[in-house]
């Protein structure tokens, strides 16, 4: 078994929600992998990448619709942990203002993704 980080009630939580082009999951996967050394560094505890592979399209609203997914696409959704919201804040600072490198591609379009920082409200279940 394996944990996201040393997720507490103390901890800070970032959800993503995005659509990936289906042909792209193994892109998409190197991508989120090769970014996980950055966000280590910057002080992330913890990620988890969940290609959506039971994904009900709703009535009123959906995963799909969230993130404006076309048929091509499957949905991902994600979650960080961080030991504070103070540190999430800072590495972000820190990302807006370091340089990518060239050939750095993200396999999705980054303005239909959907995130947030959340504050854990309830946290059970044993640590690995």
């Amino acid at each position: 078994m394996v944990t996201i980080g040393d997720l507490s009630a103390d901890s800070y939580v970032q959800g993503f929600m995005l659509a990936v082009p289906t042909a792209k999951r193994e892109a998409y996967a190197k991508m989120a992998a090769d970014a996980w050394d950055m966000f280590k560094d910057y002080g992330a505890n913890g990620v988890m990448e969940a290609w959506g592979t039971d994904v009900p399209h709703g009535d009123v609203t959906d995963f799909y619709r969230g993130v404006n997914a076309t048929p091509d696409e499957s949905t991902v959704f994600s979650i960080m942990t961080w030991p504070s919201r103070e540190v999430c804040q800072e590495a972000a600072r820190k990302m807006m203002e370091a340089d990518m490198p060239a050939d750095f591609e993200m396999p999705f379009d980054a303005m239909r993704m959907v995130w947030g920082g959340f504050d854990p409200v309830v946290v059970l279940g044993e640590k690995a």
